[in-house]
Order: C-alpha cells, then structure tokens, then sequence
C-alpha cells in the first residue's frame, strides 16, 4: 500500500568519506526529481540546503565509505533514526577508491601525505555501509544513475521492489549495438562482470570497462582473469584492473590478491 497522502515522508541524505559525487547526482535530477517531489519532503540535504528538519525518516541516502572511528559511531546513530537505509555510489556500497589503502599499511601514506600525521585520526580499512548497519538496498555506480536512484526512491515510498537491472554491461552494449571491444580490438574489459548501469558508455567509446558499477550478479572473474592472461595481461596489469572505484568488493578483491600471492 502507498503511504500515507495525508503525511509526507521525510527523505534525508548523508555523507560520509566521499567526493560528493552522488550527491550531485541527485541534484542533477532536475525534471526527473520532480515525479516524487511533490510526494516527499527533503528534510536533511546539506549540500542542497541548510535547513535540517529533525527525524525520523522515512528514507535515508547515504553516501560515503566509513574511514574513521566518529563514521563508524555516526552511521548507527543514522540507521536508527531511518526506516529505509539506502546506500548510493561505489564508496558507500563498496568503500570506493579510498579501499585501496585497504591492501596496504595506512600509515605510510599518512606519513608521505601530511606534515602532522599525528593530527590524522583514520581506521586501518575503509569498509561499505553494509559492514557496520543494515542496509535496505545498495545502488552502485560512480556515480550513480539519477534516473535509477530516483526509481529507487519511488519503489520504496510505494512499497515496491525497485526495478533494477542485475545483468552485466555486456547485456547493455549489445542493446546499444556496440561491437564488442575485447575481441575486436583486444582491449581489456571488465564488462561481463561489471553490473549494469552506465548505458556501456566507455566501450561505446572504444575503450574497456572499468567497473565503475561493481561485480555483476555471480561474476566469473576467474574466467576473465584467464582470458587476460591469454591476451598477454601480466601479474602486475592483472592486479591493477581489479583494484579501481570498487577493488574492496569481494570478488575483485579476492581475485587481485589471488593474483598478488601466486
């Protein structure tokens, strides 16, 4: 059943370590935001807006890896005051690009970056939203798809599943009728494994995917890595395609370090 018409739903967004990328994304919605506008109120936005209406709320978008121990203690405090918890963008879903520091020893890059590390408060990994709180749905991508968060929105004011699509962004350049990068051109890709959502725009532009969607549905990576190394792919090119926007995912990060430790 819809909710309530009489009552509109509070819709608040947060930001963790992020580069506010999917935020704008909401932002840039423009006319397709209208279709849900006038059936929620934008009660905390901060990047939109400085005015903050108290909770709780009905949908929380949240943004963003947990990188420091105030996150971790934050992100609960958001879960309980929310009755639907959505995590949008690689870094929340994932741990983004920031996850990279995952493989290595975090202080020595604090110590290279900054003059005064010992000012830097910093956990050891950046981890997903789903590593610390329950979470109702996680939309990927760097950055997301506007129409598909406001699909998102839409299913759960609605109490409907969201329309979401599960296969690979081979399934989308095929629709889009492009010819298939990897085999014709011998360039690496990662799109038959990488989640569908971009419209396959980087091989319609004769270059491979870089998943900036994450793992498909049960990729097999393996597979892929095998076929990389038959196109002459080295250990060191095989580790480093794995780790991008979504390298803390657990199928790419299982695999690059498979790749790492052999």
């Amino acid at each position: 059943m819809p909710l309530n018409k009489t009552s509109k739903p509070k819709l608040a967004v947060w930001k963790f370590a992020s580069c506010d990328g999917c935020q704008l994304s909401l932002l840039d919605c423009e006319d397709a935001l209208l279709a849900i506008a006038d059936k929620i109120v934008i009660a905390s936005f901060p990047e939109a807006s400085r005015e903050i209406i108290k909770g709780p709320y009905e949908i929380s978008l949240v943004e963003g890896s947990i990188t420091s121990a105030h996150d971790a203690e934050r992100i609960h405090k958001i879960r309980r005051m929310s009755k639907t918890l959505i995590t949008i963008g690689a870094c929340a879903t994932s741990g983004g690009i920031q996850a990279l520091k995952n493989f290595k020893d975090v202080n020595d890059f604090i110590n290279i970056v900054y003059a005064k590390p010992d000012y830097i408060s910093s956990l050891k990994n950046s981890t997903p939203i789903a590593e610390h709180v329950k979470v109702d749905f996680e939309l990927r991508g760097c950055p997301i798809n506007k129409l598909a968060l406001v699909e998102v929105c839409n299913a759960y004011l609605n109490r409907r599943k969201p329309n979401i699509p599960t296969h690979s962004v081979c399934i989308e350049c095929k629709r889009r009728g492009n010819i298939c990068v990897m085999v014709s051109k011998g360039i690496p890709c990662l799109g038959p494994v990488t989640h569908a959502g971009c419209d396959a725009i980087c091989p319609a532009y004769n270059r491979g995917c870089y998943s900036c969607f994450g793992p498909s549905e049960d990729p097999n990576v393996k597979s892929l890595s095998n076929q990389f190394e038959e196109m002459g792919m080295s250990k060191d090119e095989l580790i480093r395609i794995y780790r991008g926007i979504n390298a803390n995912a657990e199928e790419f990060k299982n695999e690059s370090i498979f790749h790492e430790q052999k």
